[in-house]
């Protein structure tokens, strides 16, 4: 993505600080899109990607029929706990030069859940792979990966799993990767985390959840990545304009 935003993120960044400021409360219901694009001088299509980016943050939601609200449960101290690292995206951009090999555990499909299907802006009848990978940095464990994607967006296989789902998206099919909305926790690992990673039961895991959207603002992937916790360390660049 280049540094030039696209017009919907500029807008998102606007409605996302009148929701900080307090401008729009929890519950409070937002302007309608028709309202919002004569505010902004734009199409309504442009203000339902920014719309689509603040839902997939969690800030608001849609229902159809009454129009767009800031959710209730968000609040300003629940936000300053999520650190969103912007780049880079995908554990092959991580590490340009490495070899980055991966090892499948799982490759099926099935309906998602009603939070998938929100967070992907999907119907709750839209089938979509369930991904479980164990990634390699150079032959040593990097992270254990649980991924869900829509079938829709295109047949992966084992192959392709064995290598960079963003390049091959990007690469064969054209698409184009905007960006991602990350939360950064800690956890203890499970038994998952000792059958892909070969970590010890209850030990602290970093865990980053993700939604990544393409550069129409549609989602097409919820995953949750589990890092050793020796081998692990978060680096952000904070800019103050």
């Amino acid at each position: 993505m280049t540094n030039l935003a696209y017009k919907y993120e500029t807008i998102a960044d606007s409605l996302r600080n009148d929701i900080k400021s307090g401008k729009y409360t929890p519950g409070e219901l937002m302007p309608d899109q028709n309202k919002l694009a004569a505010k902004f001088d734009t199409t309504r299509i442009t203000i339902h990607k920014a719309i689509q980016l603040l839902i997939i943050e969690g800030m608001v939601y849609s229902k159809r029929g009454a129009g767009t609200f800031v959710r209730k449960d968000f609040s300003l101290t629940e936000h300053r706990q999520e650190t969103q690292v912007d780049r880079p995206l995908g554990t092959t951009r991580t590490h340009e030069g490495k070899k980055v090999t991966s090892k499948v555990l799982e490759l099926e499909a099935r309906l998602p859940t009603k939070r998938e299907a929100e967070q992907l802006m999907i119907d709750e009848m839209d089938p979509v792979y369930v991904i479980r990978r164990t990634r390699f940095v150079d032959g040593k464990i990097w992270a254990y990966e649980h991924t869900i994607m829509p079938t829709g967006l295109v047949t992966l296989t084992k192959k392709v799993l064995e290598g960079s789902i963003y390049g091959y998206l990007e690469r064969e099919h054209g698409m184009k990767i905007a960006g991602s909305h990350r939360i950064i926790s800690a956890a203890k690992a499970t038994d998952e985390d000792v059958e892909a990673m070969g970590a010890t039961l209850n030990e602290p895991v970093l865990v980053i959840n993700q939604v990544s959207y393409m550069d129409d603002g549609q989602p097409f992937e919820v995953s949750e990545s589990h890092f050793p916790y020796a081998t692990s360390t978060v680096v952000a660049d904070i800019q103050v304009h």
